[in-house]
């Protein structure tokens, strides 16, 4: 974990954030929601390692914030938990800001033309037995 993030807010969520505990070799507590800041993305945060204390399975605007290395602390208006972990693990969802600058390719016009020929063949009974023998 770096400096910058080692005493600061790790992720600030507005509405809903769903809390899990992961059974396993190494025990981990998932916390996710909408982050509060824009482009308002799903962040999803794992804690790895010693048990987390019982958090509810919902919560409402909550900010994770670091205290040292190992330990971090959850606030919302339900209350307010600290969790120790060995790590924290920060996934951003950033599928909607790269697909708004990546815009799909056009499909050409022989494609589109040749898949509405196949959808009004379709529609009718001796088109779609013309298209299984077509198949074979």
């Amino acid at each position: 974990m770096s400096q910058a993030v080692a005493q600061g807010v790790i992720a600030a969520f507005r509405g809903t954030v769903t809390c899990a505990y992961v059974p396993g070799v190494a025990p981990a507590l998932t916390v996710q929601g909408i982050a509060a800041a824009p482009p308002h993305e799903r962040i999803i945060l794992t804690f790895r390692g010693e048990c987390a204390p019982a958090l509810p399975e919902r919560l409402q605007d909550a900010i994770v914030t670091t205290l040292d290395a190992r330990q971090f602390r959850i606030e919302s208006p339900a209350g307010q938990w600290l969790i120790s972990a060995r790590a924290l693990h920060v996934h951003r969802d950033i599928g909607a800001v790269f697909f708004r600058a990546i815009r799909p390719r056009r499909v050409p016009l022989r494609k589109r033309l040749f898949w509405a020929g196949v959808l009004v063949l379709a529609r009718s009974g001796p088109g779609l037995r013309l298209l299984r023998r077509l198949r074979g």
